[in-house]
């Protein structure tokens, strides 16, 4: 099985949703829906209710040396479980 779950996104957005039962995390960009839902039920032994996804492309950003670089491209899920399940983040 391929990894999934990326990190959990611990960001102000992040602990603002925690409030309303949802998580933010970083997922791989190849990722569907159905396999962040199964990792994170697996993973973390919690009832996921919706998936909701946002992709993030690349960037180019400058150096301090006048050069470029692109910024890595990747993936956001906001995960909604169910009422008076945690996913425990220390």
């Amino acid at each position: 099985m391929k990894a999934v779950i990326r990190k959990v996104s611990v960001t102000e957005k992040g602990t603002l949703i925690g409030k309303e039962n949802q998580y933010m995390l970083e997922v791989a960009p190849s990722a569907t829906k159905p396999e962040i839902r199964a990792a994170v039920e697996a993973q973390f032994g919690v009832h996921v209710t919706s998936v909701n996804t946002a992709n993030y492309r690349s960037r180019t950003v400058p150096t301090r040396t006048r050069r470029t670089t692109a910024t890595q491209a990747w993936k956001r899920a906001i995960v909604t479980l169910r009422d008076g399940e945690r996913i425990e983040i220390v």
